[in-house]
């Protein structure tokens, strides 16, 4: 008989000859590496996430089924829910004996239950289709096997969580392309057209948001180049599908696509490679509208890419025609929610333009309308981002439309603290910053400072590492300021407070991002700030008040610019 370690080389020299292995559990993803952030806010994440997938898998085709359920069963896994994994896995497994990674997943499942004779028996079920056993599995085709199992494991890295930069975002994005092509080199013959032209439409999905995070970084345009012309070539071949959301989809990615085409110095070739060199951006999400205009999931879809897209007038139309094909709440939502999320986006937008001096009051017009949608919703289908909406719409209206600091009607800053209260009462509702940013706010307005400091602080430590929404710090800053103007606070307990969460804020958000924020605050409250400034420098603090004094000095380096130039947005 063997040794254990001979046989655990030779499993060892096996697996390196692979050319794939099938499961999601080896993936280089950061779901599936030692978690960076603390655990509550993984598990947060994780639902997140989960919460979108199940909604994909409602709408997925049923060649894409499997990969949605892999990726439901490997978030259940990790969320310790084991019998929920096991069952999601069990589910591909029974409806496709011969997929390869729900052998693999579930053998992984197995092993953490602790039920040996399952495991290996999946783990031999699996070396049998892959042909490694001794009486390999004959039946069907072992190409097809393995390019179906690449593909799904393409598709998880387009949702995995935890990853800390737009580079790792990247990395991941990049990896599932290779998986599809590798998935393509396998199956190419054997793989039905119509399941290709689904993979298609996935891939062109993964590579429209690595463009976007190119573009973010500022990556030069011959990099970006060869992955722009095969996207539209991915899309052409789309656009002959069967599946009517792939297709209307497919245009509008085409749209967005013709859009970016001026983020480079020529037209790339691949606009005229695949016939679109006359092709208008509008008339691309006019033909999406036109396939979809009968069936309201997909126009709902639609609806929330413009919305995405900053087309507020597209969206808005998109969504009334979906309501005008089904009107009621409790079948179509989401079209009340999409509605009244661009009402919200257009009040905000001309709230900051106020605040800037840069036009006059908000047209509150926009609140009644997203009241009137999100109360629709909440009387038939109640849940966590609804009650998040609804209780930002109702402290919007409590507040004055000019600068954000008077309470103008206390009913509506109550109101909304109900909802905050009742989307709280779910663990992951608890969980979001924008939650206890928004009950902060209210708060705040309402005079109850210590209560509004409490919750500004609990957001800050939500949110995750890197994130880029320093309005929880800033509005924390600002209540310490008002209780130690208030004499609520001592100049000791104010310099405490400042510090430590000055330290904490600088290892949680990106420097200039935090220097923002801090001008902002200075901006508005030069008088405290400068007495808080002398309070540190009495107790031997100076790390605020150089840091203060770092961004007045930068401040002062944009005011001093050459008065007679007039600076170009354009």
């Amino acid at each position: 008989m063997a040794e254990p370690e001979a046989v655990a080389d030779d499993l060892d020299a096996l697996i390196d000859d692979l050319d794939y292995l099938p499961g999601h559990f080896h993936l280089e993803m950061q779901l599936n590496f030692e978690p960076r952030s603390p655990e509550p806010l993984r598990i947060r994440d994780l639902k997140l996430q989960r919460e979108g997938l199940r909604q994909e898998l409602e709408l997925a085709a049923a060649s894409q089924r499997p990969a949605v359920q892999h990726l439901l069963g490997t978030f259940a896994f990790y969320l310790e829910e084991l019998d929920e994994a096991r069952e999601r896995f069990l589910q591909v497994a029974r409806e496709d004996p011969d997929n390869l990674n729900a052998w693999a997943n579930l053998a992984h499942v197995y092993g953490r239950l602790g039920q040996e004779e399952e495991e290996e028996a999946c783990a031999a079920r699996l070396a049998g289709l892959m042909g490694l056993a001794e009486d390999p599995e004959a039946a069907g085709d072992p190409q097809l096997r393995a390019a179906r199992c690449l593909a799904e494991q393409g598709y998880a890295h387009g949702f995995d969580v935890g990853c800390a930069s737009a580079e790792e975002r990247a990395r991941v994005l990049a990896a599932g392309i290779a998986l599809y092509d590798k998935a393509l080199g396998y199956g190419q013959q054997q793989v039905p057209v119509e399941e290709k032209r689904g993979w298609y439409f996935t891939m062109a999905t993964l590579f429209i948001r690595l463009d976007g995070i190119f573009l973010e970084l500022g990556t030069e345009e011959q990099k970006r180049l060869p992955a722009f012309n095969r996207t539209l070539a991915l899309l052409r071949q789309v656009l002959k599908s069967s599946d009517p959301q792939h297709r209307a989809l497919a245009w509008c990615y085409l749209g967005m696509l013709l859009e970016r085409k001026d983020t480079f110095s020529t037209t790339p070739m691949g606009v005229h490679d695949c016939g679109y060199s006359g092709t208008e951006p509008l008339d691309c999400f006019g033909k999406a509208i036109e396939i979809a205009k009968d069936q309201p999931p997909i126009l709902n879809r639609l609806a929330k890419i413009f919305h995405f897209l900053g087309k507020p007038d597209m969206a808005m139309g998109t969504c009334n025609m979906a309501l005008d094909v089904l009107r009621g709440p409790e079948l179509n939502w989401q079209a009340y929610c999409t509605r009244a999320k661009i009402h919200i986006r257009a009040y905000l937008q001309e709230l900051e333009r106020a605040k800037a001096g840069l036009g006059g009051v908000p047209d509150r017009n926009h609140l009644a309308c997203a009241k009137a949608d999100l109360e629709e919703v909440v009387k038939v289908c109640p849940g966590l981002k609804t009650y998040l909406d609804i209780g930002q719409v109702y402290y919007y209206m409590g507040v004055d439309a000019v600068q954000e600091l008077l309470a103008v009607d206390e009913a509506a800053l109550n109101q909304a603290l109900v909802f905050l209260a009742k989307a709280g009462e779910s663990e992951l509702g608890a969980s979001l910053p924008e939650l206890q940013l928004l009950r902060g706010k209210c708060l705040r307005i309402k005079g109850e400072e210590a209560n509004a400091a409490a919750c500004f602080k609990r957001a800050v430590e939500l949110d995750d590492a890197g994130s880029c929404h320093t309005e929880g710090f800033g509005c924390l800053l600002e209540a310490l300021l008002a209780q130690w103007s208030q004499a609520q606070l001592s100049d000791a307990e104010l310099g405490r407070e400042v510090d430590a969460w000055l330290r904490r804020a600088q290892g949680k958000y990106p420097a200039a991002r935090l220097r923002q924020e801090l001008q902002r605050v200075w901006r508005g409250h030069t008088h405290e700030v400068l007495g808080l400034a002398r309070a540190l420098v009495a107790q031997g603090r100076p790390a605020l008040v150089r840091l203060l004094f770092e961004t007045m000095e930068r401040e002062g380096e944009a005011v001093g610019a050459p008065r007679g130039r007039r600076s170009c947005s354009w």
